[in-house]
């Protein structure tokens, strides 16, 4: 008697991350598989990205006032926090930038690198968070 198996793929669907930056300024948007998209100021896809989020959601209201440094230092803050067991290092991780007057292009490995060695220098914990507002008065959510 033979045995008979078949291996079957099923695509449940893509999450997608899309940037852009347009006259009105920089959008974000999250595509969910369903096919919906929403707007967001700061997100996070993909394996453990929920320690990511938490760690956005407590960074986001500054991020207006923040310089392109401290924009580069809390991205990778947030991917490092998605690592279980792993160092952040160039190898695993790949950073993208669009801003007004420069266009979209992707670091190299090595300025990476030196951004992460830059940070990790600066301290394990990360940026500390700035002083919010009591909940309910002011606190803005990350998506629009």
């Amino acid at each position: 008697m033979g045995s008979c198996s078949r291996l079957l793929f099923l695509l449940l669907g893509v999450h997608l991350l899309v940037a852009g930056l347009d006259e009105y300024g920089a959008h974000l948007y999250y595509n969910c598989p369903s096919g919906n998209y929403f707007q967001y100021q700061a997100f996070a896809i993909w394996s453990h990205s929920q320690a990511a989020k938490t760690y956005l959601e407590h960074r986001f209201e500054s991020c207006v006032s923040s310089t392109r440094e401290d924009l580069l230092k809390d991205a990778l803050f947030a991917l490092r926090e998605t690592l279980q067991g792993e160092k952040l290092k160039s190898s695993n991780c790949t950073v993208a930038i669009v801003g007004v007057g420069e266009a979209f292009h992707i670091l190299d490995n090595e300025i990476v690198q030196a951004l992460i060695d830059a940070f990790e220098l600066v301290g394990e914990e990360g940026p500390a968070p700035e002083e919010s507002a009591p909940a309910g008065e002011g606190a803005a959510p990350m998506d629009i």
